[in-house]
């Protein structure tokens, strides 16, 4: 059995969305346990006008090419949809897959999506604020839907000792940060601490890390820091070799 999970964020930017269909299907066939993208609407690095893809609508497309893998959204910002509009598209989309999206949130911090698409940016913390009202509409409005999908994992992303991991602690059922082992180590134990506090056993929540290609290797760091599912950046013209280096670590 292997030792953790292992997840690849398929990043939509400066490909065709035949290499995306491509690298989700060869993710699943490989063997990953996840298969997440991002939310942004322009590219986060190398041309800043590059070739770029919508996140819900690509989950639609995930759901319907794969059948086993968990996906979602790593993460979705909360300040581009309405909260109520984000748990109607996910029941939909969990349909389509038979039960496996993950809806991932958080609190959004590139400033030219916003801008460009006429969102207010505000301050760190009013998305903040508005991450947490977001995420209590989601989960009251999912049970609401017909048909009803309140068992739709939720996980929430980012570091943010007093407010973000609170609300982890008190609402999540997968966290995700990133970083070196020892950050992630830290916040791992900001989170226990913050479940201590709102009364949650926190292995409820299980601990998801995003890592790059060169510290593939160094995977034992972040299994020692207590993550428990480690998720790797894959890129254009995504290379199998990474993933599967990976995936041959947690046989191991």
């Amino acid at each position: 059995m292997p030792r953790f999970k292992v997840g690849v964020q398929i990043r939509p930017q400066h490909c065709s969305m035949s290499q995306l269909r491509e690298a989700w299907r060869a993710a699943e066939e490989l063997g990953v346990d996840s298969v997440w993208n991002w939310d942004h609407f322009y590219p986060l690095y190398g041309d800043p006008d590059g070739a770029h893809y919508e996140c819900w609508t690509m989950l639609a497309a995930i759901a319907a090419d794969t059948s086993r893998v968990r996906f979602g959204p790593l993460v979705s910002c909360h300040g581009y949809r309405n909260p109520d509009l984000v748990a109607a598209m996910a029941g939909t989309i969990d349909q389509l897959s038979g039960g496996r999206l993950v809806v991932g949130l958080g609190a959004g911090w590139f400033e030219r999506d916003y801008t460009e698409f006429g969102y207010e940016f505000g301050t760190a913390p009013g998305r903040l604020h508005g991450l947490e009202a977001a995420t209590r509409r989601i989960q009251q409005r999912l049970p609401r839907l017909n048909p009803p999908a309140p068992a739709i994992p939720l996980l929430i992303g980012g570091g943010g000792e007093k407010v973000t991991l609170r609300i982890v602690a008190e609402r999540a059922d997968m966290w995700n940060d990133f970083g070196s082992p020892e950050r992630f180590a830290h916040k791992n134990a900001v989170l226990d601490q913050w479940c201590a506090k709102v009364g949650r056993d926190p292995a409820e929540i299980e601990r998801t890390t995003m890592i790059g290609p060169d510290e593939i290797d160094g995977h034992e760091a972040y299994l020692a820091a207590g993550a428990t599912h480690i998720i790797l950046g894959w890129d254009p013209p995504f290379d199998v070799k990474d993933v599967q280096r990976l995936l041959d670590h947690a046989k191991d």
